[in-house]
């Protein structure tokens, strides 16, 4: 039997979605090692340059991609480049939810300082956040996290993979100075 192709047909049918090694694993009914092995055999046999896809492991999961270098021709089949691209402030709220998720539309308002509801049903819309749950906190609002068509979009296999997020300390120098200031109050 050829594990390989049978594989890559199930990737191709899945589409975006892709297949986890555990899918595979249990459609195929082989075990792991020989999925491994197969996958790798096809992932290199794509790594030929008169092929015009691959096999990435995006999102925890293997799925079939286009290869980068061809990414001006797929841009040309677009019709609408626009649409397809992120405002500054659908990044800004896509930053707080994928460093704080899972979080609320009210905690994604307070970091961002400006209501955050329109923004956050684009975002459902587009695929790149979902409701997660309901929070504890009284109204029981919803929870947001990202998916993994963000995962796919930024070219991550997981959440762990964005970069450090450094914090950096806000510190009023004027403040400052009047606390280390060398006058005191008189009694």
């Amino acid at each position: 039997m050829n594990y390989g192709a049978i594989i890559e047909g199930l990737l191709f049918v899945v589409g975006d979605e892709g297949l986890t090694l555990d899918n595979l694993e249990k459609i195929i009914e082989q075990p792991k090692s020989v999925i491994k092995e197969e996958l790798m055999k096809l992932k290199k046999n794509y790594e030929s340059s008169d092929r015009g896809i691959r096999i990435t492991y995006l999102g925890d999961a293997f799925k079939l991609t286009t290869k980068k270098e061809h990414k001006s021709y797929y841009q040309k089949l677009i019709t609408n480049e626009d649409s397809n691209t992120l405002s500054d402030a659908a990044l800004e709220t896509l930053a707080i939810i994928a460093y704080n998720e899972p979080i609320t539309r009210l905690e994604i308002d307070e970091l961002r300082g400006v209501s955050s509801s329109q923004m956050l049903r684009k975002l459902v819309a587009k695929g790149l956040v979902k409701i997660s749950g309901k929070s504890t906190m009284p109204g029981r609002p919803n929870l947001y996290k990202t998916t993994h068509e963000f995962l796919d979009y930024f070219g991550l296999a997981t959440i762990k993979d964005l970069p450090e997020f450094i914090k950096e300390e806000e510190t009023n120098s004027e403040e400052k100075e009047l606390f280390n200031s060398i006058y005191k109050e008189e009694n």
